[in-house]
């Protein structure tokens, strides 16, 4: 009797030590289980979250078939338990034990908002509208309220005041704190280029170079045009000769444009159409790009005064009126030519 109470309380420690490691053998196992997706997961942790609630999350969105072994895995790598708030992206094999390294990173999921050059800012506005997980304040906000809420002075335009590119953001971002990021980057660059900008050009204030920048952004998408449509309309500004420039018309026009112009629409009166009114109109017409900037700021030197279409996505700049005129009657004949094809 005596010798199997010994036996038996020398199986008791075996049978704990066993129970302990199998135990142990099935927190790792649960930790280095791949989570149950197969496509990038978003997940959102609440703030204040604690360890109970997390576990339910996950059992709740099927993202661990079961939170059995859960508590364990944190009680044996505390560090997993020190977790953030936030909006997390989960892949395909990511395992629970990296998910929890990841929520305790605090690395949440990027987002993106593109916003291209020759943009207007109705366009801007309607991108932020339309981006996932952005947190809209704008929405009854006019155009006025916006810009004095990013700092400018009241009746200032926010028209090509804001830099054109790829924001990255996460969850609960606000727009405006997304348009705050591109004006300052725009507000950045314009008095970089304006202090590197070439003497003697035709322009009182940044604002004034800013403007022709939205100009000759609209006018070309080609690199190596910038700066000679730059120059076109510098020498026009020094001369005193009106700009001449459809775009300014058209977005003089507002809603009435409907993708042609007339000869009225150029005759029309307004405080943008450079054919009627004498220099620069007085707000950008677009987001100009860093390298239309570089342009307005450094034109080519050139005695060009007129360019005009070629029909082969580029323009055919002249000195003169009646070379001027032979290069629209060659660009009507090439649109001729490839509506017969």
């Amino acid at each position: 009797m005596k010798r199997n109470k010994l036996k038996i309380m020398l199986l008791i420690p075996v049978l704990v030590l066993a129970l302990l490691f199998w135990g142990y053998q099935q927190v790792k196992h649960f930790a280095d289980t791949p989570l149950a997706i197969t496509q990038e997961t978003l997940f959102k942790l609440p703030a204040g979250t604690g360890r109970v609630a997390l576990e339910g999350l996950l059992v709740r969105d099927k993202l661990i078939h079961s939170g059995r072994w859960f508590p364990w895995l944190l009680r044996l790598e505390p560090k997993l338990a020190e977790f953030k708030a936030g909006t997390y992206r989960f892949t395909p094999g990511m395992t629970v034990r990296d998910m929890l390294k990841l929520l305790a990173s605090g690395k949440e999921a990027q987002f993106s908002a593109r916003f291209i050059e020759g943009s207007r800012l109705s366009d801007w506005l309607q991108v932020l509208q339309q981006s996932k997980y952005i947190k809209h304040t704008l929405a009854d906000k006019t155009e006025a309220e916006i810009a004095v809420a990013l700092g400018l002075p009241v009746g200032a335009s926010l028209e090509g005041r804001l830099y054109p590119d790829t924001y990255l953001y996460t969850a609960g971002t606000s727009d405006l704190a997304l348009l705050k990021r591109s004006h300052l980057r725009m507000y950045k660059a314009l008095q970089d280029i304006w202090h590197g900008r070439e003497a003697d050009l035709p322009y009182k204030t940044p604002d004034e170079l800013l403007i022709m920048a939205s100009i000759i952004e609209k006018e070309t998408a080609m690199p190596e045009e910038r700066t000679k449509v730059a120059s076109v309309f510098v020498n026009r500004l020094r001369m005193g000769m009106r700009l001449q420039t459809d775009p300014t018309v058209i977005y003089g026009m507002g809603d009435g444009y409907t993708g042609n112009i007339t000869r009225k629409d150029l005759e029309t009166p307004t405080p943008y159409n450079t054919y009627v009114i004498s220099g620069l109109p007085p707000t950008p017409i677009a987001m100009p790009s860093l390298a239309s900037l570089a342009a307005a700021a450094n034109p080519e030197k050139t005695s060009y005064l007129y360019f005009v279409a070629d029909g082969k996505g580029g323009h055919t700049f002249t000195t003169n009126l009646a070379s001027h005129n032979q290069a629209v009657r060659v660009y009507r004949q090439v649109l001729k030519e490839k509506n017969e094809r």
